[in-house]
């Protein structure tokens, strides 16, 4: 049974730092392409990065470039990401999700997701 679990999300000062955590089961990580995803309250779930399984690539978007990393852990079949600098509007539920190959900007295009863990950024 494929499954995506998240965990590390919590409440952080403005300025802080999170790192999430993505255990991966029933499948193999390094087979997919995976990403992070968001969903603020109100508003449409958006991309926030992600790994292709093909060549390795990574993708950010632009709100997150250099403060947001993203990593693959394969031996433990987990992704991560690790979040700096955190500003109240990365306040969202995270979610990863898994698909075939290539990195998507349509996430549709994504075949397994994960129940999503709750970041906070607030004083």
């Amino acid at each position: 049974q494929v499954q995506l679990v998240e965990s590390g999300g919590g409440l952080v000062q403005p300025g802080g730092s999170l790192r999430l955590s993505c255990a991966a089961s029933g499948f193999t990580l390094d087979d997919y392409a995976i990403g992070w995803f968001r969903q603020a309250p109100g508003k449409e779930r958006e991309g926030v990065s992600c790994i292709s399984s093909s060549d390795g690539s990574i993708y950010y978007a632009d709100s997150v470039k250099g403060r947001f990393t993203i990593s693959r852990d394969n031996a433990k079949n987990t992704l991560y990401l690790q979040m700096t600098s955190l500003k109240p509007e990365d306040t969202a539920v995270y979610y990863c999700a898994a698909k075939d190959y290539y990195c998507s900007a349509y996430i549709g295009d994504y075949d397994y997701w994960g129940q999503g863990t709750q970041v906070t950024v607030s004083s």
